[in-house]
């Protein structure tokens, strides 16, 4: 298999998930600080208030990716911890970890990838509105000023809001995630504006404070993948996927083209126009000129797939998997088409090069008798799923590279620390860090960018 020269490998983290220190050196409480201390929200009762205590340990975390061959790294910042009120004055210390962090990144050799939100927004923004205010934008475009005059003298690779879809779907929608509201299709749909126009804002300030930079969008969502490469099915599955499907209860929360085309396109959908616009705040259509810049890469992140056919009816037809197809830990289904037909499908609509920017397994991960973690489900995976975005590669998608996520084992959001995506195994209650085979066998892909798969 024969991945480009300079593909990007690397691996994946977030703030809230990985630093702890969640009330030292000035930082401000973000939504998850105080969700995950009200009673019912995550399923062990944890919290990040510790987490894998990166904040004290970065330096010896670096140092085990640098032995372990990762050559590009993606984290995301706490704003928070740099604006404790989310505007207003800096916290210098919380700046100076940044700073500290992509230095010691440099120092060992790996490219450094900074994700501007990653779902912490700062609790006191929260109380004036979050993202339903009008103001949001702006604040938003603030705090990425004073990002990138901070570091993007050595950040060159900036990816604005990680998987809008879960930040207002499951914050906003569904309410299984900070800020944990329900809101009515109308909040949905403002909330989900205010949010690509403050992506829109933080791109123009980055192409004006960081010379030479490199921005992309994560978004996210699970790739249509054709049921049989019949011509009929395959054109089901791209139909499928770009659908705006009009739900007064969720609204267009876990939608790909509602979050990507005004972004992309410059452009809602037009289906989804025809139940959403009423929604839509007043001047919407003069807000899709700052909404849609230009971007170097279009991110993805993808762990899953759905069968979909042309069906007798002509339209697009689901198919449900059979009984016993495999899963992982938190029953997503495994199915490696979607590391091909949704690059290859996001290619086709939105001609920008792909960044696969997550992709990993939970497994029931445990420590065996020999000291090692083996962990032979999540390579397999990893196999799988990475032969299938190497046959996208070869098929002309302009795949630039592949996070997996995540580096390790963390605070997974509403499941607290039941749930393992790590390459590396790490005991919560002494903070040991085990390489399971896995990490070994992705150093190997690494070395060989891929011709060992």
């Amino acid at each position: 298999m024969q991945f480009p020269r300079d593909f990007l490998w690397g691996t994946a983290t977030s703030s809230y998930q990985i630093e702890g220190a969640a009330n030292e050196d000035g930082k401000g409480k973000s939504i998850w600080d105080v969700f995950t201390h009200a009673p019912g929200t995550v399923k062990d009762r944890s919290n990040g208030d510790v987490a894998i205590d990166h904040y004290h340990r970065f330096r010896e975390d670096i140092r085990l990716m640098a032995k372990m061959g990762i050559r590009n790294y993606r984290f995301s910042i706490s704003w928070g911890r740099i604006l404790p009120d989310g505007t207003g004055t800096v916290n210098e210390k919380g700046l100076a970890f940044y700073s500290e962090l992509v230095d010691c990144l440099l120092e060992n050799g790996i490219r450094p990838f900074c994700t501007l939100y990653h779902w912490d927004l700062p609790y006191a923004l929260h109380l004036r509105g979050g993202w339903l205010s009008p103001d949001m934008p702006e604040w938003f475009a603030n705090y990425t000023t004073i990002v990138a005059d901070a570091l993007g003298d050595r950040v060159k690779d900036f990816i604005t809001i990680n998987e809008p879809q879960c930040i207002i779907g499951s914050g906003y929608a569904l309410g299984v995630h900070a800020p944990g509201l329900k809101c009515c299709a109308a909040d949905i749909v403002r909330a989900a504006h205010h949010l690509m126009l403050a992506h829109g804002r933080a791109v123009q300030v980055l192409r004006a404070h960081v010379p030479g930079v490199r921005v992309g969008y994560a978004p996210c969502g699970d790739p249509c993948v054709p049921y049989t490469n019949s011509p009929e099915d395959i054109a089901a599955a791209r139909e499928e996927y770009f659908t705006v499907h009009i739900d007064e209860k969720v609204g267009p929360a876990w939608n790909i083209a509602w979050f990507s085309d005004p972004v992309m396109l410059g452009q809602y959908p037009a289906d989804g126009l025809v139940g959403y616009e009423q929604y839509l705040p007043d001047g919407w259509q003069e807000d899709l000129k700052t909404i849609h810049q230009p971007l170097d890469f279009y991110g993805q992140n993808i762990y899953q797939g759905q069968w979909w056919r042309r069906g007798a009816d002509g339209k697009p037809e689901h198919v449900r998997y059979p009984a016993g197809h495999p899963h992982n830990a938190l029953e997503w289904p495994i199915n490696e088409g979607g590391l091909y037909w949704g690059p290859r499908f996001l290619y086709e609509r939105y001609h920008t090069p792909i960044l696969i920017t997550e992709n990993g397994m939970d497994a029931h991960d445990a420590v065996s008798l020999d000291g090692k973690v083996h962990d032979p489900n999540r390579q397999d995976y990893m196999h799988r799923y990475l032969r299938a975005l190497g046959q996208a590669v070869a098929d002309g998608v302009p795949v630039l590279g592949y996070f997996y996520w995540s580096f390790f084992d963390n605070f997974e959001w509403a499941h607290g620390y039941q749930e393992r995506f790590g390459l590396v195994y790490v005991n919560y209650q002494t903070q040991e860090r085990i390489l399971k085979d896995s990490a070994y066998w992705y150093q190997q892909v690494m070395a060989t960018n891929g011709e060992n798969l």
